[in-house]
């Protein structure tokens, strides 16, 4: 129970402290290194800390006054799910920044936005009240609004503007949907809340604020209509950050979030969410494939596969949710490792456009063979992590007796596929230009970064085995699926 504050403040007294030695120290080699050091060694402490708490539910009040009055912090299957996915992929991010980052001046300040980003994003998974889950929220989005921006270019500050305009109509609109729930109930405790709540009988006021919520968290992960700001984000920012916008960030302040109000406040389900997801999916897909930029072509994929995730969650039976999670967690592992391929190739090449590349396979191996393993786990072919996932939730479509969505679920599989294998033959096989033959692979840590995810490919198919389901991803289903075992965690009548 003690551990859980230290998600929040260790990366946010890290962030604050690599600004305060960068200011000491006189030598920029040192204070790099120095930043470099201080950065990963509190990532890593925090993914040592989040395996530490596994089988463990557990609620944390902050000065210890318990709610409706303190503020709290809960610790349940879900958010240990996703506080294992997030600190995994920053400490592989952070990894990867070593090198990539030499492109960049002011280390410090990159290193102070992803301290802040990874504190909002720890804190949104902890938050027991709308307050506080606002408030990181707010964190983690300020902190990426400006790492999108961090090259400064005329392109990366318009992406950013774009994005920062979107997000603050998300926030807006969360505040006010958390102002109609205080109008109602007069308290912002989400367990104190969601046992208030009068069942499926919802009132207009409550109504409003679930439809403010929906609209809010689905900008927030960019789910159709309300994509158009990801597809200018994530490629403008460095290689690292867009492998958090889009393998951790969205899912964290825009898939977790709604789920937790949804299912644990709420108590709502409606098929409506499963069609949703269905748009996404297939607008995703088809958006992506035209894409001749390999990042604007994954952001494309990023909006459709957590459409996957939105169609089993909307299924809202205990198979769709264990698919819709299961595929949240792969989703965060090959989707980072695709735009860390990227990363590793821009690093190289200078160049996103696809048409520019060809045979790097022949100077880059360690990034064309990660980069197919990733490409064959997104499109879903055994034995790597999507094709486990996806099959669940397909199966979950039928089982709960909508195959007509597990039709769309397939064909936007084998479109995937489909664009997927356009990337791995423009960029990495073929002929190798003769203005790319003096190409090298990346650097070590840029490519034991993307080795490591690779390995996860494979490795996190093994979940299905039932001693370790049990341990890791039964408990997350059980969370979203249990509302009265969310509340018990901090409610007192």
């Amino acid at each position: 129970m003690k551990v859980l504050p230290y998600f929040v403040i260790l990366p946010l007294a890290g962030s604050f402290l690599v600004i305060f030695i960068d200011s000491v120290l006189k030598d920029r080699k040192v204070r790099d290194t120095v930043a470099d050091i201080l950065a990963n060694v509190i990532m890593l402490t925090l993914f040592i800390l989040t395996l530490t708490l596994f089988g463990q539910s557990c609620s944390y009040f902050v000065g210890g006054w318990r709610p409706p009055f303190g503020i709290n912090f809960l610790l349940d299957g879900l958010s240990h799910l996703m506080l294992v996915a997030v600190n995994l992929i920053a400490l592989l991010s952070g990894i990867f920044s070593i090198n990539y980052m030499s492109q960049y001046t002011a280390r410090r300040h990159y290193w102070a936005l992803f301290l802040l980003m990874l504190t909002g994003m720890n804190g949104v998974l902890l938050s027991g009240d709308f307050f506080n889950l606002f408030v990181f929220l707010e964190i983690a989005s300020v902190a990426s609004y400006a790492l999108v921006g961090f090259g400064t270019e005329a392109e990366e500050l318009e992406a950013s503007f774009k994005y920062m305009v979107m997000g603050a109509v998300a926030s807006s609109l969360v505040l006010m949907a958390v102002a109609v729930l205080y109008s109602r109930f007069g308290i912002l405790n989400m367990s104190y809340i969601s046992a208030a709540m009068p069942g499926e009988s919802f009132d207009w006021l409550l109504k409003f604020s679930l439809f403010l919520f929906i609209t809010a968290f689905s900008i927030k992960g960019a789910l159709v209509p309300f994509h158009a700001w990801l597809p200018d984000a994530h490629p403008s920012a460095p290689a690292p950050v867009s492998a958090m916008l889009s393998g951790v960030l969205i899912e964290t302040i825009g898939i977790y979030a709604l789920t937790r109000v949804i299912f644990n406040v709420f108590s709502y389900k409606s098929i409506l969410l499963a069609n949703l997801g269905v748009i996404s999916m297939m607008v995703g897909v088809l958006l992506a494939l035209g894409q001749t930029d390999i990042k604007r072509l994954l952001a494309y994929s990023s909006i459709s596969q957590v459409g996957y995730i939105v169609l089993g969650l909307g299924l809202g039976t205990p198979l769709g949710i264990f698919g819709a999670l299961f595929h949240l967690i792969n989703h965060s592992i090959f989707k980072s490792l695709l735009f860390l391929n990227s990363g590793s190739v821009f690093y190289r090449l200078k160049t996103r456009d696809l048409n520019s590349m060809g045979g790097l396979n022949k100077v880059m191996p360690v990034t064309g063979a990660t980069s197919l393993v990733a490409s064959l786990s997104i499109s879903g072919l055994p034995p790597f992590n999507g094709f486990f996932s996806k099959l669940i939730i397909i199966i979950a479509c039928v089982q709960s007796g909508h195959p007509v969505l597990a039709v769309w679920a397939v064909i936007g599989s084998v479109l995937t596929l489909a664009y997927f294998m356009k990337v791995q033959k423009l960029a990495f096989f073929g002929k190798l230009k003769e203005i790319n033959k003096e190409i090298k692979e990346s650097p070590f840590f840029m490519s034991a970064s993307v080795i490591i995810l690779a390995a996860l490919c494979l490795a996190t198919s093994f979940i299905l085995l039932p001693g370790v389901r049990n341990k890791i991803l039964t408990p997350a289903v059980n969370a979203v699926l249990n509302p009265t075992n969310y509340r018990m965690m901090v409610y007192i009548k």
